[in-house]
């Protein structure tokens, strides 16, 4: 029986077996390596991975998927967590693991937050998105597609936009086209961070009005001479700050709230 896309879970199946091939050459995989495969659907990367991987584990929200992949594949080979990945516990998995996944559109950032805590666990991901998120998550300053998800996972990733993807390698044909993402966590960050909480408020505050200058969305952090000894300008808009400048504002920020 044909699987029929599901619209709630934000089903387009990859079905371009050179695509497919693609994907699969620049994730490398290896043998005995840690693989998490998030959103599998019909098993278009799950059957090439397990053809190198020992073990692969896949978290599937669809229960008719998950009972066509258990019924596939042996538990040995394949092991299936029947669950919603934007609530899924990445830490019982252990350490020194590879996530890819061809991810649902509607819920790819909120997906990449959760993701974020767990950075310290991964090596490597490789996702196909929606090219627009592909192009946020890697943007530059001061180019109209920074924002709140570059900062926040430049933070923690260095990206790279790997290759494009055209709607019509997909089932059905979404409106989009879509791009691989790789992302590497940052060992060791030169500027860490103080206070993580405090600084996705401030990020978070700074593009709540993108247009407007840093003067209006962070007035309630910093004062005029605040900004003068931060050397930023209150002129400036939200894309115009890099990370290293979020970090650095956070950081002054919590020391001034740690000495009240």
């Amino acid at each position: 029986m044909i699987h029929k896309a599901r619209k709630r879970f934000g089903q387009n199946f990859l079905v371009d077996q050179h695509v497919i091939a693609e994907i699969i050459d620049i994730i490398n995989p290896q043998p005995e390596e840690r693989m998490v495969e998030i959103g599998p659907g019909l098993g278009a990367l799950t059957r090439p991975l397990l053809k190198t991987l020992d073990h692969l584990v896949v978290i599937e929200l669809d229960r008719d998927i998950v009972e066509k992949l258990e019924k596939e594949f042996t538990q040995d080979k394949l092991t299936v967590y029947s669950a919603d990945a934007l609530r899924f516990d990445f830490s019982i998995l252990g350490d020194k693991l590879r996530i890819i996944g061809n991810l649902p559109y509607n819920i790819s950032t909120p997906l990449l937050f959760h993701l974020n805590q767990f950075s310290k666990l991964i090596i490597d991901m490789h996702f196909m998105l929606q090219k627009e998120v592909v192009e946020r998550l890697v943007a530059k300053p001061s180019t109209p597609a920074y924002g709140r998800l570059s900062v926040m996972l430049q933070y923690r990733f260095e990206m790279e936009q790997v290759f494009s993807v055209l709607a019509s390698s997909f089932r059905p044909v979404p409106k989009v086209e879509s791009a691989i993402v790789r992302m590497l966590p940052i060992k060791q960050s030169t500027l860490a961070v103080a206070n993580e909480a405090l600084f996705s408020q401030l990020v978070a505050a700074a593009f709540s009005q993108r247009r407007k200058t840093l003067r209006n969305t962070l007035s309630r952090y910093l004062t005029k001479d605040d900004f003068t000894r931060l050397t930023i300008d209150p002129g400036a808009r939200a894309e115009n700050v890099t990370v290293e400048e979020y970090i650095h504002i956070t950081n002054d920020l919590a020391a001034r709230m740690q000495s009240i």
